[in-house]
């Protein structure tokens, strides 16, 4: 087997010593694969070159108190969520481009909702994988010298991040994990549909997670990438956790199917992660930002909104916001 340069823990459940996994599901894509999704570019649909962002409403809020809930859309897989006084960033992606190089690669079409220099003061920085369009390397530097906290990743990301910039605070846990921020919050590290690499060598060498945010307030179910499967990981969230205040769930980057189906959800199956674990409320991410794959890019909330309507549940149930827009989410 190839050395794992990330992690050198003991083998698992869902860890063979070298490469994780996801027990009964494969998400693995093979040469031919790749070719076939290649060669249907003809469907790709043409997006902008620039989007602008709506008009700011308000001032960012400093902190927010108490039980209530704040979750402003930063773009793409970027958010920001305030509760209980605490400021949690997920999965920071403030560059330009989601790649490896600064001159090729998805570009991002409008500019992040808030900058770095707007962000409020953040006690801890959560990061669902090494994807790059989840994990920016430049981006977590400079919070780091500006926004200094903990950032709570899954295991084999922290040797990444540390690698490139020994400031990051990365800390690194496993599934099942549950690590506690403050008398009132905790986040609870959970397993979901994905994969990982950062080149061509390291495929699934770091894990992946979901995070449950534990809140007096209520729980925030929050997953960065997924595919559906048979829907059992978040069925089991409902079991284990209870009822969720707000899912914060992917729309975008689902075409072709055939393609990417094991590993990112559309908006039906959103719908269907939404009543499976059985939230209150819904944010969507993971579009209109950078094109990461063939659907238009206002097509995920026109089939969210037609999915929902089909399921029975209230539009504002589930919300769709651009970036800088945010969603105060009702207690109920």
């Amino acid at each position: 087997m190839p050395r794992n340069p990330y992690h050198a823990g003991p083998v698992s459940d869902h860890f063979d010593g070298t490469r994780f996994f996801v027990p009964g599901f494969a998400s693995d894509k093979s040469s031919a694969d790749l070719f076939r999704f290649l060669s249907e570019r003809g469907a790709r649909r043409r997006w902008p070159k620039r989007v602008a962002n709506p008009p700011r409403t308000e001032p960012v809020a400093e902190r927010i108190a108490g039980n209530a809930l704040r979750v402003t859309f930063i773009g793409h897989a970027t958010v920001l969520i305030q509760t209980q006084g605490l400021n949690l960033l997920v999965d920071p992606v403030f560059s330009k481009r989601a790649s490896p190089v600064t001159f090729a690669g998805p570009l991002r079409v409008n500019a992040p909702g808030l900058s770095l220099e707007e962000l409020p003061p953040l006690d801890a920085i959560l990061v669902t994988h090494n994807h790059y369009d989840h994990l920016d390397l430049a981006s977590l530097s400079h919070l780091a010298a500006h926004r200094a906290c903990p950032v709570l990743t899954p295991l084999g990301n922290d040797k990444i991040m540390q690698n490139h910039n020994s400031a990051i605070a990365a800390q690194a846990f496993d599934w099942d994990a549950c690590v506690s921020l403050s008398a009132d919050v905790a986040v609870h590290f959970e397993p979901c549909y994905h994969w990982s690499a950062r080149g061509v060598r390291d495929r699934r060498m770091a894990l992946w997670a979901a995070f449950v945010i534990e809140t007096s307030g209520g729980k925030i179910y929050h997953i960065g990438d997924t595919g559906y499967s048979k829907g059992e990981i978040f069925r089991a969230i409902r079991v284990k956790h209870g009822p969720v205040r707000l899912a914060i769930l992917p729309i975008g980057a689902y075409e072709p199917r055939s393609f990417m189906r094991d590993n990112h959800i559309d908006p039906e199956e959103a719908v269907a992660i939404f009543q499976d674990c059985g939230a209150a409320y819904a944010l969507a991410h993971h579009w209109g930002t950078f094109q990461l794959a063939y659907e238009a890019i206002d097509e995920p909330p026109k089939r969210l909104a037609i999915a929902l309507e089909r399921a029975g549940i209230p539009a504002d149930h589930f919300q769709v916001k651009r970036p800088g827009e945010f969603f105060d989410v009702p207690l109920d």
